[in-house]
Formats: C-alpha cells, sequence, structure tokens
C-alpha cells in the first residue's frame, strides 16, 4: 500500500470515530449538542480529506465501485451535517432533533459504516 493510501486509511479512520461520535450522541440523547455539530462537521471534512488522498493513491482511479458507495455515503453525510445545522440555525441548541432527522441520521450512517466495511474488505481481498 503506497504512503497516499495510507494516510487516507488513517484519515478515514478518525472520521469513522468522529462520526460514530456525533451520531451514537445524537441517536441517544435526540437534542441536538454543540457536540454533534463538532464531531458530525469534522467527520464530514476528515471524509473529504480521506476520500481525496485514496483517489490519488488509487491506482484504479476514482471511477470503481467501492468509488461509488464511498461518494455516495460521503453525500449521505454531507446532506445529515447540512441538515443538523440548519436545525441549529433555525431552533438553536439544544432543541430535540426531529424523527425525520433522527431516522435520516441513523440510516446515513449505517450507509457509510457499510462503506467504510467494504473497502476494508476490498483491499483484503
Amino acid at each position: 500500500m503506497n504512503s497516499l493510501l495510507q494516510i487516507g486509511t488513517t484519515i478515514v479512520v478518525l472520521a469513522l470515530l468522529s462520526y460514530s461520535i456525533a451520531i451514537i450522541t445524537e441517536q441517544r440523547k435526540k437534542i441536538l449538542r454543540r457536540r454533534i455539530l463538532v464531531f458530525l462537521t469534522l467527520g464530514v471534512a476528515l471524509d473529504i480529506t480521506a476520500t481525496i488522498f485514496m483517489i490519488l493513491g488509487s491506482s484504479k482511479g476514482g471511477l470503481t465501485l467501492h468509488g461509488f458507495i464511498g461518494y455516495s455515503s460521503l453525500l449521505g453525510m454531507f446532506i445529515d451535517a447540512v441538515l443538523i445545522w440548519r436545525l441549529k440555525i433555525k431552533k438553536g441548541a439544544y432543541c430535540p432533533v426531529p424523527d425525520g432527522i433522527h431516522k435520516y441520521s441513523r440510516y446515513a450512517y449505517i450507509w457509510w459504516v457499510l462503506a467504510f466495511i467494504t473497502g476494508g474488505i476490498l483491499v483484503m481481498l
């Protein structure tokens, strides 16, 4: 594995940790907290950075099956971050998270974790 892929892999693990803190906190509390905003935003930034490193380090380019799964999961988490930020702007911090956003966050996170696992499996093969 070349150094760009190693850096990307390290960064995507940090994105997993950041997303996990944000989404698990939101799913348990069902209340918007600053911690959720910070870790979700950090997760998106780390995910974008990791994706760039992995594209640059890949010999196959960015148009692969895992690439499309990864891009769609990144888009899902980006949309989740936008929805959470819009909620914060409209209602302020410490407001209840509506059921629609609550469910969307859960499914976007699950899709992202599946993309993460798929990537790991593909690297091992």
